[in-house]
């Protein structure tokens, strides 16, 4: 242990002595293992720690399998009728099944709809989610307080109860324990708080990334809901023992049973996947490739501390010489070099971790990025051991070529270089090179694959959406009970729009149900007169909108007419078609005039628009029709959507003075820039591409730097040599090529290494790539050349150097 401490404290005084070399050191291994901490916290939470609940390795997914699985980074829920269940289906697989303990639901579709709260103050808009009885036990949540949903309140026209969320109640209530058992305004309701849920569950980041759910409430699971269609997510516990391919099998047996003994439901297989996969599988190849690109980046770090240990082993040969000399043995100087680098990776920890803790803290504070469990990131205890390891692994790393290269000096010969000035031996020089063309390597690989990811990104927004975003915002209009006919809620939303319309700056204002870039609603409509099998039966989805919106949104009108004020419920029952739907179902013929039916109900198509991307910009437009609000009653809350001629920003005041003066009970403050959807939608993939590109701009300049030190320091090493080819007649640009060529060589070679492995490596991020080839020939050229002119510019700079020389001042010191 004595020796241990003397080489602590020699090692500490030995970097104390070097201020700016052990600054650089420290700062690049700072940032270096601050980034993989933090990415590792990410992955950690998203993919390697269990999600907070009880036995969460026996919790299974289960869709209804009329859906696709979405991959890759687009959006996750797509078409929701395709994938829930009804809830008489629910019932049924809940009663027949073998495998599960139990099956819980929740009501997929909480985005049509928000509670108002009412009472003090300003009314509040809170987002809440129906679930059934049984969901917080099933999935092992106990309530922090309270207690959890009873029978009464989970029958149709029940008991008014509500859980709220941890957020909610500490932002709101203080953290109040006191306001269990207390009743609250919700919708015109007294409802009661029976509970408040642990800050460890949060149902949002969990279940809907970038939502904020404020308040749970109960489910009644019964024949009225079951006329609502596919609206449960389900999720089952196996019974231990059972495998997911065994419950399965069964549910391939269940599911036609209940279809062919009720074929008035939906038609529903049965998907079955763990609870894990289904949250974040879709995610799991972004966040590999990240977590490998930020540890190519410490490696990167690493030969850059490596050339630089190597670089100021050279100027203590004297001093290594002479310890041997007195009797060190060479694993006693393996040692101390390799306790120098572990000191200067436990400096760049000590700084990084704090790096880290900010940076984990702010993507746990974020919901703009639609990433779940992205609110659950912390430094815990799995990050730390996997902090120090890196820490450690990273020290022995830059430090073990420099150490091994030093025991195999020659003492003599030291000695003797020592007085006249050494000189870098050709192993030393080998092993440097060798250094800057792995530095090379991988950044190329790291700048290809970012190079494809920011490619990618950029084909993504030049997606035209169908819509137009700028400069429109939208409110949510929830109605309380007191408009309890929709004649009522027809003359508020006139009301509405009317009173919006008169503020100077609005160029125009409509009414959806639903925004683009949400969760969707299906169904199935076909044209008059074809026959469809079940499995070819059109799947559409429906937009119910006022005479404004199409305009105030500015999709394009392609044949026909918008809605307007004659389409009434007494009226031709009408819709409008976008062009996907219209190729599909009159493919022969001209659509307008045709008549679709939904159901048993015939709409006569009046126009066809531009189609809009509604799942994400990534999917290609689905089959969509748009109906008149007048002539169907299936909507209460709705968007109010406005677009200015000014910045939106300038209306928001005025939009809600409009709003307050139409119905005081109307929350006003809560409202959405479109520009936010298409921001929300795209914000898993622009947060994959800036951590790489920043990771990979990181690489870059490290390689940079790795080329020109090395390149400066064999101008250091050559000067004499340099100074006599001068002194002999040297032109400038002769020993300019000398040292360019030393410099170039070794950026070619790790620029064709790197080019061979992007080129295999990079196929693996196929699944992350949109309108991009994984070997796209313009990324591979374009990063060639970027990386080969950035070594130029590093050996330009000490080659210019080389060129000034004094040969008189170089051979005086011969």
């Amino acid at each position: 242990m004595e020796s241990v401490w003397q080489d602590l404290r020699y090692g500490a005084r030995m970097l104390a002595n070097n201020p700016g070399f052990t600054l650089i050191a420290v700062i690049t291994l700072a940032l270096g293992i601050g980034a993989n901490t933090t990415v590792f916290s990410v992955v950690n939470a998203l993919l390697l720690r269990p999600l907070p609940f009880r036995e969460p390795d026996r919790l299974v997914w289960i869709a209804s399998g009329a859906g696709k699985p979405s991959s890759g980074l687009a959006a996750a829920e797509g078409n929701l009728s395709a994938v829930t269940t009804q809830v008489g289906n629910f019932s049924d697989w809940r009663n027949l099944n073998e495998s599960f303990e139990d099956l819980a639901a929740y009501f997929a579709f909480f985005d049509y709809g928000s509670y108002t709260l009412t009472g003090s103050g300003e009314p509040e808009r809170l987002r809440g989610v129906g679930v059934s009885q049984n969901f917080l036990d099933l999935l092992g949540v106990n309530p922090a307080i309270g207690r959890n949903f009873e029978d009464d309140e989970c029958v149709w026209n029940g008991k008014e109860a509500a859980l709220l969320s941890h957020g909610f109640w500490t932002n709101r209530f203080g953290s109040d324990p006191g306001i269990v058992g207390q009743s609250i305004t919700l919708n015109n309701k007294a409802t009661t708080i029976v509970g408040v849920l642990p800050s460890s569950f949060d149902f949002g980041s969990i279940f809907s990334p970038g939502s904020r759910i404020d308040l749970l409430l109960p489910f009644p699971i019964c024949e009225q809901t079951n006329r609502w269609g596919n609206t449960l997510a389900v999720v089952g516990r196996l019974k231990p023992g059972v495998t997911l391919q065994g419950a399965q099998a069964e549910f391939d047996v269940i599911a036609p049973q209940v279809q062919q003994q009720h074929p008035e439901r939906n038609r529903n297989g049965a998907v079955l996947s763990s609870l894990q996969e289904r949250i974040s599988g879709r995610f799991r190849p972004a966040f590999v490739v990240l977590l490998c690109a930020v540890g190519c980046v410490l490696l990167i770090a690493c030969t850059n501390l490596s050339n630089l240990l190597l670089a100021r082993a050279t100027s203590r040969r004297k001093e290594i010489a002479i310890r041997v000399a007195l009797g060190a043995d060479r694993s006693r100087l393996v040692r101390q070099m390799l306790t120098e680098s572990l000191l200067l990776a436990g400096c760049g920890t000590a700084l990084g971790l704090p790096l880290a803790f900010v940076a984990t803290r702010t993507l746990a504070n974020t919901r703009a990025i639609s990433i779940p469990l992205l609110q659950t990131v912390r430094i815990d205890g799995t990050a730390l051991v996997f902090t120090l390891l890196a820490a450690l692994v990273t020290g022995l790393l830059f430090g073990i070529v420099p150490a091994l290269q030093v025991s195999r000096w020659d003492v003599h010969e030291s000695l003797k270089e020592a007085s006249r000035g050494s000189s870098e031996g050709g192993r030393s020089a080998f092993i440097r090179g060798t250094l800057v063309v792995s530095e090379v390597a991988l950044a190329c690989v790291l700048l290809i694959g970012a190079g494809l990811l920011i490619r990618s990104f950029i084909r993504l927004l030049e997606v035209d959406p169908g819509f137009r975003p700028e400069q429109t915002a939208a409110w949510r209009i929830e109605p309380s009970d007191k408009y309890q006919t929709p004649a009522q809620r027809d003359a508020l939303y006139d009301r509405l729009v009317r009173s919006v319309e008169t503020i100077p700056g609005v160029e125009s204002v409509g009414l959806t149900d639903a925004l683009p870039l949400g969760r969707n609603r299906s169904w199935g409509v076909g044209a008059k007169g074809q026959t469809y099998t079940p499995d070819t039966y059109p799947i559409v989805f429906p937009r119910l909108i006022d005479p404004g919106y199409i305009r105030t949104m500015k999709i394009p009108l392609r044949d026909g007419r918008e809605f307007n004020e004659h389409d009434t419920a007494d009226s031709q029952k009408v819709l409008v078609v976008n062009e996907t739907m219209a190729r599909q179902l009159w493919p022969d013929r001209d659509a307008l005039g045709q008549i679709a039916m939904l159901g048993r109900q015939e709409c006569q198509v009046v126009g066809v628009v531009g189609d809009v991307r509604h799942g994400a910009l990534e999917q290609r437009a689905s089959l969509e029709m748009y109906l008149p609000m007048a002539q169907n009653l299936d909507w209460n809350s709705m968007e109010l959507v406005v677009r200015a001629k000014l910045p939106i920003e300038s209306l928001v005041p005025g939009v809600r003075a409009a709003l307050r003066s139409v119905d005081p009970d109307l929350p006003n403050s809560d409202f959405q820039k479109l520009e936010q959807l298409v921001d929300q939608a795209v914000s898993p993939r622009r947060f994959v591409t800036v951590l790489l590109g920043g990771f990979s701009f990181l690489a870059l300049i490290l390689a940079s730097l790795g080329i020109y030190g090395v390149i400066s320091y064999s101008v250091n090493q050559r000067t004499n040599e340099i100074g006599i080819r001068i002194a002999l007649g040297a032109q400038t640009l002769a020993v300019l090529k000398l040292i360019l060529g030393q410099g170039v060589k070794l950026a070619l070679i790790g620029l064709g290494i790197g080019m061979a492995g992007a080129f295999a490596l990079t196929r693996v991020m196929s699944s992350l790539l949109f309108g991009v080839q994984a070997t796209d020939p313009l990324t591979f050229a374009g990063i060639a050349l970027l990386l080969a002119g950035v070594a130029l510019l590093a050996c330009y700079i000490p080659a210019r150097r080389a060129t000034k020389v004094d040969p008189m001042v170089a051979l005086r010191y011969e």
